[in-house]
């Protein structure tokens, strides 16, 4: 097991996951930066706020000295508008991310990804997910936990119709949902917030899914 010290940098952390992932880091004796691009009201006292323009970081950004990112960002190709504005969003700036996090010194990475996510499936947001997940393996990161979770639970600031009717239907959906099928059970985005901040730092890629949500480490 690595000992984690220095900075956690996350990003996202105005989204469903983010949000909590940083109350839960903040529970823990080291520093957080949130990096976001607006303001965050009632941040923890040892969480401090990066607000920057995510694409002039792309140009040329650099972030702080760091030993973990978090990549919780994320979007819809309806919100985005178009596939080229969400692939911008899920692929061009979580890998520029991931990058710029190496290069500030940071050894370990979290990703919030998608089950599912393969590279020969049809479906643009489960094939760019996997691109994703593929891009920061070619990272020379030492740890690299990609947290697979299938629909989550939670208020969005932001409605999502579609998500919306999803999780009042999850409850009964889940229990058709076993064996293999497990992994597409729909779960709290608290849980996995929880689950990224206090798993076992191991070397190597390691993939989280649904029950692995459910552990209390």
């Amino acid at each position: 097991m690595i000992i984690m010290s220095g900075a956690s940098l996350v990003i996202g952390s105005t989204g469903l996951i983010g949000k909590k992932l940083i109350f839960e880091l903040a529970k823990k004796d080291s520093e957080v930066i949130a990096i976001a691009r607006r303001s965050i009201s009632n941040l923890p006292e040892n969480v401090s706020l990066l607000d920057i323009n995510f694409d002039d970081f792309l140009e040329n950004g650099s972030l702080p000295s760091c030993d973990h990112i978090y990549i919780c960002l994320g979007t819809t190709i309806k919100k985005a508008g178009s596939q080229s504005e969400f692939k911008k969003v899920d692929f061009d700036y979580c890998v520029s991310f991931a990058r710029k996090a190496r290069e500030a010194g940071a050894t370990k990475i979290s990703l919030v990804s998608s089950v599912g996510a393969n590279p020969h499936t049809k479906n643009f947001y489960l094939k760019t997910k996997n691109e994703v997940e593929e891009e920061i393996k070619k990272i020379d990161f030492q740890v690299i936990n990609i947290f697979r979770p299938s629909l989550l639970l939670g208020r969005r600031e932001e409605s999502r119709f579609l998500e919306k009717i999803g999780q009042n239907l999850s409850s009964f959906i889940n229990l058709f949902l076993i064996g293999y099928f497990r992994k597409y059970r729909s779960i709290k985005s608290s849980n996995v917030a929880y689950c990224m901040a206090n798993c076992e730092q191991s070397d190597g890629v390691r993939y989280f899914y649904f029950d692995d949500f459910n552990n209390n480490y």
